[in-house]
């Protein structure tokens, strides 16, 4: 296979490859997370909260297939196990917790904006290797979680 040959070196590409899994793998726990909150979402604002969560989730898995690609384009191979996301993801999971909907909302506010300090950083880095490309795509990878982070913390004020 023909080594991509892009205006980036083989380690720039590298260390940006390994930025971006983590990005992939934080994307993957948050979606996973806010799915399991739309499935067991209960409540008098069910309806309401199962259709906020199915729309969070079914954005974020395009956001997923949108940082695998730019993997894919630097020359990567993506990570692609539960396993691997596990292992290089930057937010926890909740395993067997079934908290109230406000919860829920509480802990993906939490969740997107750790995303977004993360997000920061993963920029300085691609800033510092002159990688432009990656740097303005997770910038607009950063300012969906940043109104997504605002409308589930307008949802939760009193």
């Amino acid at each position: 296979m023909n080594e991509a040959n892009i205006g980036l070196s083989p380690d720039t590409r590298q260390k940006i490859i390994s930025v971006l899994s983590n990005v992939l793998a934080d994307q993957y726990v948050l979606c996973t997370k806010t799915r399991n909150y739309h499935w067991n979402v209960t409540g008098e604002d069910f309806a309401q909260y199962h259709k906020l969560f199915e729309e969070q989730y079914s954005a974020i898995d395009e956001d997923i297939d949108e940082v695998a690609e730019r993997i894919r384009a630097l020359g990567g191979k993506t990570i692609a196990t539960l396993t691997e996301f596990l292992k290089s993801a930057r937010l926890k999971e909740h395993a067997g917790e079934f908290p109230s909907a406000k919860t829920m909302i509480g802990n993906l506010l939490t969740d997107h904006e750790t995303v977004i300090r993360n997000l920061r950083n993963d920029i300085e880095i691609c800033d510092d290797v002159d990688d432009v490309g990656t740097e303005d795509f997770l910038t607009q990878l950063m300012e969906k979680h940043e109104k997504t982070a605002w409308m589930l913390r307008a949802t939760i004020e009193n």
